[in-house]
């Protein structure tokens, strides 16, 4: 044979395998064929699951999707060879269009029960936050009006989470349950929308999904309004919040402690126990607003934190007010009443530091000698006294209010009205609020949602959704992997670069493990002579375990369709 008749191929196969499995277990394929019509080949439910993939991923744009899908083996994307080629961005994009004219609602519903069937999901616990995310571009026609008889998103300014003022955004609000953080409800909201009103409507839709009332519902302090609690608590359902500082009881606590002896329940909380990380617990003696729990939490890392804080602040408001007195001796200094003095020592200090930080303003005359007349100074020339008030600022400490800061130094309260749980389960339960943020922080960066890329604000609506999926998909990942782990007693997997010890892996540095795993073969006029299926390494062997996932699924030819 010639060596030069033979041509060898090579597909990536990555951790599609890996992926599929835990969709298929979604039923997730099904699901969409069951309620996406499936007017062309490939049809919606399959273009969706090609994204769903890109997206855990490498997360290319909807017009590379064409050139990315050609690297992988078309049945491992759920497609055959012949329609890999009529993948490309405007058939996905059709494909989201029907997506946001379908009931997401329901469909999400349809979705997360499986879930909850198929990995015993615990649904008893349920946390829920938002966060921005900003858009490039003027986005002129997405102004929220109805499309197809659905009302859209407005895409608009508003308070940005990400620090960007200058572009528009939508407001993204997740609900995640306490076992494993999977995502379980998701939705978005105008670019300008108050996170406080939203909570009714996500606890009322967690209730529907659940069947019940009594799951504990955590939030941060937008959860804590009048109307948001007595709801909830009028409907037998329970929920743990951050009490704000605006309550009158915040400041009344505060007041309390300054003279009395708050008996704290010591305690320690998660992996910060081999780092020092002290708490302390107390029930308040001050009954809330609508006689619901509150619960003071003393934190040593907080503590730290607040007097690094005040001290940094009042730092920089005393170099200002020196450097503010520093001009106001130079004889350039346009500073010439009072009025305009006290403004620029107010200035200098700044709104939050003028707590601790007070100055005082003196006055002197200042003598200075002018001649009478204009032109070169002589022996006759004449001189005649000009008397100028010249100011002087002074920074003074406000020890009263330093000395009652420092008593709250590290303290936080929350509110609930669960009066069984003790005060380490209260804590507990809220520590485990930075899960959510932890979906956000993957949703933004690892996933890389912005920028959409998309014109039409109902695809834009449609790619949130499969984003929702996506998360889902790759918390259920994550959540099994985890499980065995402690299962097996086994603190860490060496998954890091140079063979490191992870103790939490991640769905995405797990995937990524498999991303160079390829599959080969060898033609000759166009006849497969020789295929070369994937090696896994120890390593990925042991992942797949993990995750539940048989490892023969490296080892076949992919000759069937997954998911139909």
């Amino acid at each position: 044979m010639d060596p030069d008749d033979l041509q060898l191929h090579t597909k990536i196969v990555g951790a599609l395998p890996a992926i599929n499995h835990f969709m298929e277990r979604l039923h997730l394929f099904d699901i969409l064929k069951s309620r996406l019509p499936a007017r062309n080949d490939p049809d919606i439910s399959q273009c969706i699951g090609i994204l769903i993939r890109n997206i855990l991923i490498s997360r290319e744009p909807l017009y590379g999707i064409e050139e990315w899908i050609s690297g992988f083996p078309a049945e491992l994307l759920g497609i055959s060879e012949e329609n890999v080629r009529r993948i490309n961005d405007d058939r996905i994009g059709r494909s989201l269009e029907r997506l946001f004219d379908t009931d997401r609602s329901s469909l999400m519903t349809e979705i997360v029960v499986s879930a909850v069937r198929e990995f015993d999901l615990s649904m008893k616990r349920f946390h829920n936050d938002s966060t921005s995310v900003a858009l490039s571009g003027l986005y002129r026609t997405a102004t929220g009006k109805d499309m197809r008889m659905k009302r859209t998103v407005n895409l608009t300014f508003g308070h940005s989470k990400d620090h960007r003022k200058d572009l528009k955004q939508l407001v993204w609000i997740l609900t995640v349950t306490a076992d494993g953080s999977v995502p379980v409800r998701y939705r978005v909201a105008d670019g300008n929308t108050n996170d406080s009103p939203t909570h009714i409507e996500t606890w009322d839709s967690i209730r529907k999904l659940t069947g019940r009332s009594d799951f504990m519902y955590v939030a941060d302090s937008k959860l804590c309004s009048d109307a948001n609690l007595k709801y909830i608590d009028g409907n037998n359902g329970r929920f743990i919040t951050v009490l704000p500082a605006t309550w009158k009881e915040y400041g009344m606590f505060q007041e309390w402690i300054q003279s009395h002896n708050v008996v704290w329940e010591a305690t320690v909380h998660g992996k910060k126990e081999d780092m020092g990380q002290v708490w302390k617990l107390a029930e308040s003696t001050i009954p809330a607003s609508g006689g619901f729990r509150t619960v003071w939490v003393w934190s040593s890392q907080k503590a730290r934190h607040d007097k690094d804080v005040r001290d940094g602040m009042m730092r920089k408001s005393i170099m200002d007010l020196e450097r503010l007195e520093t001009k106001l001796r130079s004889k350039k200094c346009r500073l010439h009443s009072m009025e305009d003095v006290k403004k620029a020592s107010e200035d200098a200090i700044g709104r939050t530091a003028r707590r601790w930080v007070g100055f005082r303003i003196t006055e002197e005359d200042v003598e200075r000698k002018v001649q009478r007349s204009r032109g070169r100074p002589g022996s006759m020339t004449e001189y005649r006294t000009v008397i100028r008030k010249r100011f002087h600022v002074e920074w003074k400490p406000e020890e009263e209010n330093i000395d009652f800061d420092e008593t709250c130094d590290g303290m936080f309260p929350l509110i609930t009205n669960d009066r069984k749980l003790s005060l380490k389960e209260i804590l507990s339960s809220y520590k485990f609020q930075p899960h959510v943020e932890k979906r956000h922080e993957q949703l933004k960066s690892v996933y890389g949602v912005a920028p959409v890329m998309l014109k039409n604000v109902d695809r834009i609506e449609g790619f949130l959704f499969v984003y929702f999926l996506a998360l889902l998909v790759e918390s259920l990942i994550e959540r099994e992997i985890r499980m065995e782990m402690a299962k097996e007693e086994r603190k860490s997997i060496r998954i890091y670069p140079e063979f490191r010890s992870c103790e939490s892996p991640t769905t995405d540095r797990v995937l990524g493990d498999f991303s160079m795993v390829q599959i080969n073969w060898i033609e000759v006029d166009g006849k497969v002579v020789k295929k070369f299926l994937p090696k896994l390494t120890q390593r990925q062997e042991d992942l797949l375990r993990l995750a539940g996932v048989p490892s023969e699924s490296y080892q076949q030819d992919w000759n069937a369709v997954p998911g139909g």
